[in-house]
């Protein structure tokens, strides 16, 4: 099965990250889509990330009822702070089977360079690249032909706009999923 990869703190989960999700699990050859929760980002500051217990959580109230999108807490059991490759080569170990693919918004492919191992990745994995404006990738494109650039329907919203909102006692109502949006006030997530 061809599974996308989609790598994320998801801190919290919001309803861009879904509509993302969605339309590469609806509209590309991917089978399913798994929303990988990354307990560390090494390129992203940790004090500001919920318990990653609690992100997952998050997800699955989400994801819920939807068989083409699925959560993965595979990165909760390697060392820390998470790296793609050897989320990957773990991922190829367990499921054989797979062929997997990895998601990402084009800001991120503009440092991949930044990546470890990330030569061996862009060589070996196909890249599923969702573009954002202003970011200019294509010389990526002819370089290696396994980064597929794709146009989604993207909503400008961002996890980080959504936690400064929460603590500046703002709605959040309708960037968050109903029942995501209803666990983290319950939760008193973000204040």
């Amino acid at each position: 099965m061809k599974i996308g990869l989609f790598f994320g703190s998801f801190n919290p989960i919001h309803v861009g990250h879904l509509v993302i999700a969605n339309h590469l699990a609806e509209y590309t050859d991917l089978k399913q889509v798994w929303l990988v929760v990354s307990p560390q980002n090494p390129l992203k500051e940790k004090e500001t990330l919920l318990n990653e217990y609690h992100r997952l959580d998050l997800v699955n109230t989400a994801i819920e009822g939807n068989s083409k999108l699925k959560s993965c807490d595979i990165e909760f059991k390697l060392p820390k702070p998470s790296y793609t490759i050897d989320t990957l080569q773990y991922l190829k170990e367990k499921h054989p089977k797979h062929q997997f693919c990895i998601i990402m918004g084009s800001d991120n492919i503009v440092s991949f360079h930044k990546w470890k191992n990330a030569e061996t990745i862009l060589n070996n994995y196909p890249i599923y690249v969702y573009k954002r404006s202003g970011d200019e990738v294509l010389p990526l494109q002819k370089k290696y032909p396994k980064v597929n650039f794709l146009e989604v329907p993207l909503l400008d919203v961002s996890s980080s706009l959504i936690r400064k909102m929460i603590k500046e006692k703002k709605s959040v109502r309708y960037l968050l999923p109903e029942n995501v949006y209803e666990q983290v006030i319950q939760g008193g997530y973000y204040k």
